[in-house]
């Protein structure tokens, strides 16, 4: 039996196929434990980096891996409550024009992974005995044009030198 349909056309690649997803890495630690627990007086403070890298995973083919990185650091005053740090990661088929490639890369594709890393973060904060860090939507348009301009400025300094 053929795969080919009836009218004899091969269907089209679709633009954007996640292969698998999975956690790449993932670290909780909490620095003053046991005694931190009974010192924090205040809602702990979270600062909160985030990170997106793609990679081909064979050379000239449309198979990439993408990592989308998280790192939250609590703290109540100027002690350290806990720190998190996250890898969550996609393989993706892209079968986009080469134009495209980066804005699927550093724009849709984290956003297929993003509510999955979210939920991680908050169940590891929560198991970790702290109120879960829920992080807000990331706008990973603005996120990739704020790279693009700092990559364009470091480019265009290097140039003028």
């Amino acid at each position: 039996m053929s795969d080919q349909p009836a009218n004899g056309i091969a269907p089209e690649a679709p633009p954007l196929l996640l292969n698998v997803q999975y956690t790449k890495d993932l670290s909780f630690e909490v620095p003053g434990a046991p005694a931190i627990y009974t010192q924090i007086r205040e809602q702990p403070r979270v600062d909160l980096n985030l990170d997106v890298q793609a990679r081909p995973l064979q050379e000239g083919g449309n198979v990439f891996e993408v990592g989308l990185s998280i790192r939250a650091e609590a703290k109540s005053g100027e002690t350290t409550c806990f720190i998190a740090e996250l890898v969550y990661a996609g393989v993706f088929t892209v079968n986009v024009d080469p134009s495209l490639l980066e804005p699927v890369l550093l724009v849709e594709c984290p956003r297929l992974l993003f509510p999955f890393a979210r939920n991680i973060l908050a169940e590891v904060t929560r198991d970790g005995g702290f109120p879960p860090v829920l992080l807000t939507p990331i706008d990973f348009v603005a996120l990739w044009q704020q790279r693009r301009g700092t990559a364009g400025l470091a480019a265009e300094t290097v140039g003028n030198a």
